[in-house]
């Protein structure tokens, strides 16, 4: 081979972070199912999402890391690709929600048999904490602005920690949910259910994993301004979605 030719040989590029959510996928759903529904072992279940959900953020984190966010300038692509990744998905919720509708408007009565009446306060909460972590992560950009770099750590903390205290309120939730014998299976209704807001915690979890990314960097003195003002916009993307998913699974 020529030294031309070599020098435009193509390179793979390798990363383990794949493999790291796969095996978190791995704990959190085969094993953490099949635990609790067929050998009955709640503390074995509770252990695999244990380990299943910190390895999927921990993976999405540095994935994205990787990604997007490796560069440590205060420019970068992160942002209009961001733009163009949230369109994506907000045409997969769309998609949810049209056969949700279509479902919804079509059957002779609803909700269906088998539905257990659903938590009025709970989404309320839900909600309340969501929107909180939105003004929090806009109050960590300004004091990026004003080069408070503490500051802007201290408050994209306190965003992650109401990010996480909203997923583990849908956990508590989904929990109670199937102890009353409602579940993914029970019928029409509660497979829309659990789908929209699974998807949409789905989407929580890698908003965490997307300021695990920035946090991390930050601490040790490195912030991507670009890449942070990604992360923050995908959260108010979640945010916003989420009016969407309890106005529509949870009131109507």
């Amino acid at each position: 081979m020529s030294e031309h030719a070599a020098a435009h040989e193509l390179e793979w590029e390798v990363s383990a972070w794949p493999l790291v959510i796969s095996i978190g996928i791995l704990f959190l759903v085969p094993f953490a199912f099949g635990f609790q529904f067929v050998y009955h072992n709640s503390m074995a279940a509770v252990l695999s999402v244990g380990i299943g959900v910190p390895l999927i953020i921990l993976g999405i984190a540095g994935w994205i890391s990787e990604g997007i966010g490796g560069g440590h300038g205060p420019t970068g692509l992160s942002f209009p690709a961001m733009g163009w990744f949230i369109l994506a998905e907000a045409m997969i919720f769309v998609s949810f929600f049209a056969s949700y509708w279509f479902l919804r408007l079509s059957a002779p009565s609803w909700p269906p048999e088998g539905t257990v009446e659903l938590p009025v306060v709970m989404p309320l909460i839900m909600t309340f904490v969501l929107v909180s972590s939105s003004f929090t992560i806009h109050i960590g950009e300004v004091k990026l602005e004003n080069n408070d770099r503490a500051g802007f750590i201290r408050w994209l903390g306190i965003t992650m920690l109401l990010g996480a205290t909203f997923l583990s309120m849908s956990v508590f939730e989904w929990t109670h949910l199937f102890h009353e014998g409602f579940a993914f299976w029970t019928n029409v209704y509660s497979t829309s259910f659990f789908t929209i807001t699974g998807f949409h915690g789905a989407h929580v979890v890698v908003g965490l994993g997307i300021f695990i990314a920035i946090l991390v960097p930050a601490i040790m003195g490195r912030i991507n301004h670009s890449f942070v003002k990604a992360g923050s916009l995908y959260w108010h993307f979640v945010d916003i979605i989420w009016f969407f998913v309890v106005s529509q699974v949870y009131y109507w």
